[in-house]
């Protein structure tokens, strides 16, 4: 009896890549998800929905509100009001910006071969999702504004601690041949869910009108956005599952720089003095990035507030120009990756830099038109995305071979190094000028120093000892 032909190695080995090409592709999906989950936070929460909500008349004295309603000088005592509520929440998210710089570069390095990614990324998700569930109980009265604050500031700030933890995650589930490609799909699954969820939430809760929407949820004491976001809180805890449950751990390892917690941060000063030294334009670029994604968060941030108190948008109109912006920077991030590789990443970030200078400056002189607003604020949306997909792309073309998981993990931490920067020259301009308008020049001025800082950083690949 003559045995079976045995498989070629050649073949083996091909059956073996193909198994692990599909294990990685399902590790790529499921950490993508948590990134498609995240559209909760970001688009919901800080964008478009809660962050407006308290910048809303419902956070106003009711009296300020019904004597402006007959006009007079009541309209400006109500204008002051809202330039207060808009300066708390910008105050609170500064707060939250100096916590994150102060913690999240330590947090992220005490992480680093521990073989507890998931768990931290776990544990601060969790954290995330408990602090939009309990913006339930904000109800739109003056008296609970601190509370929504706070509970915004808390959500920034473990979102940031969460997201230290997945963008460390990229290099498990990607090469560096296909590092791009992995993190522009992230994005892109961002930006999708975020489009979904919007639509859902505008259908389902806040109605495509100022009444009810078919829900018939009432708009009493903001009830029906308290309601949407509880509802992104469940969105977001079901997405982050996947992640935790499909990609691998990292490995513990043993670690000669494992020291106390005050001093880790002697361990972070020594790796940004080695960058100095021998890759110096890993540490310009991540200075540089730095600054301009504060820039970019201000953009997202507040450009909604503006939207709804300087152009008199409703709830139903911000989700209505929010899932515009995010079809808008989904596909101009898709044509910029191709651009990245035929120009090279720095250009689009620069390109793109120069154009949402352009377009934040335009906003002081368009008047008070709704369609002066979507026609610059679609412009701004259109290059966020390309700065944020090129930003990932330049600092994996200049990382050292071998150092990527220190390099994006501290890429990672201090993206939001400097978060309070451009939180707190929006409450600076519109505190001493009493308009909201006006604190499109704190977020300006942020962007343009980002522009500076990069123009020096060179493109290029250098080893460090």
């Amino acid at each position: 009896m003559s045995l079976p032909d045995q498989p070629a190695p050649d073949a083996i080995r091909a059956a073996a890549r193909g198994a692990a090409e599909s294990t990685r592709q399902t590790g790529v999906v499921a950490w993508a998800l948590w990134d498609w989950g995240s559209a909760a936070f970001n688009a919901v929460v800080t964008t478009f929905v809660f962050s407006t909500y308290l910048s809303s008349s419902y956070f106003i004295d009711p009296q300020i509100v019904k004597d402006a309603e007959q006009g007079g000088p009541a309209e400006k005592l109500l204008q002051s009001a809202e330039a207060a509520n808009a300066s708390t929440v910008g105050i609170a998210l500064m707060i939250a910006g100096v916590l994150i710089a102060v913690l999240a570069p330590v947090l992220g390095q005490r992480s680093d071969g521990s073989g507890r990614r998931k768990l931290w990324l776990g544990i601060n998700t969790g954290v995330v999702v408990l602090a939009m569930a309990a913006m339930v109980f904000v109800e739109g009265a003056p008296q609970y504004l601190i509370l929504g604050a706070t509970l915004l500031a808390v959500g920034n700030v473990f979102f940031e601690f969460a997201s230290v933890n997945y963008n460390a995650m990229l290099v498990q589930v990607s090469t560096r041949e296909n590092m791009g490609r992995v993190s522009g799909f992230g994005w892109g699954m961002g930006y999708v869910g975020g489009i979904v969820l919007l639509i859902v939430l505008l259908v389902g809760f806040i109605g495509l009108s100022s009444s009810p929407g078919p829900l018939g949820i009432t708009t009493d004491d903001g009830l029906h956005i308290r309601l949407a976001v509880f509802a992104s809180a469940i969105w977001f805890g079901i997405f982050a599952i996947p992640v935790l449950l499909r990609v691998p751990e990292i490995p513990a390892r043993a670690r000669t720089n494992r020291v106390g917690f005050f001093a880790s941060y002697g361990v972070l000063f020594g790796t940004i003095r080695k960058l100095w030294r021998g890759n110096r334009q890993v540490l310009q670029f991540l200075l540089a990035s730095a600054v301009f994604r504060d820039g970019l968060a201000g953009v997202f941030t507040f450009g909604a507030i503006i939207a709804a108190q300087v152009f008199g948008f409703s709830p139903s109109e911000v989700l209505y120009f929010a899932v515009a912006a995010n079809v808008v920077a989904g596909v101009s991030t898709i044509i910029a990756g191709r651009l990245d590789d035929r120009f090279g990443p720095k250009n689009v970030i620069l390109v793109s830099l120069i154009g949402l200078l352009v377009a934040g400056t335009a906003v002081l002189f368009i008047g008070s038109a709704q369609l002066g607003f979507w026609i610059v604020g679609l412009l701004l949306t259109m290059f966020v995305g390309p700065i944020q997909s090129a930003s990932r792309s330049f600092l994996a073309r200049i990382t050292p071979e071998g150092r990527e998981g220190e390099i994006f993990g501290l890429y990672a931490t201090t993206g939001r190094a400097v978060s309070f920067m451009a939180p707190g020259l929006f409450a600076l301009f519109v505190g001493l000028s009493g308009d909201t308008r006006l604190g499109i020049l704190g977020i300006v001025l942020i962007l343009l120093a980002g522009l500076l800082l990069m123009l020096p950083v060179k493109a290029q690949q250098t080893q460090i000892d």
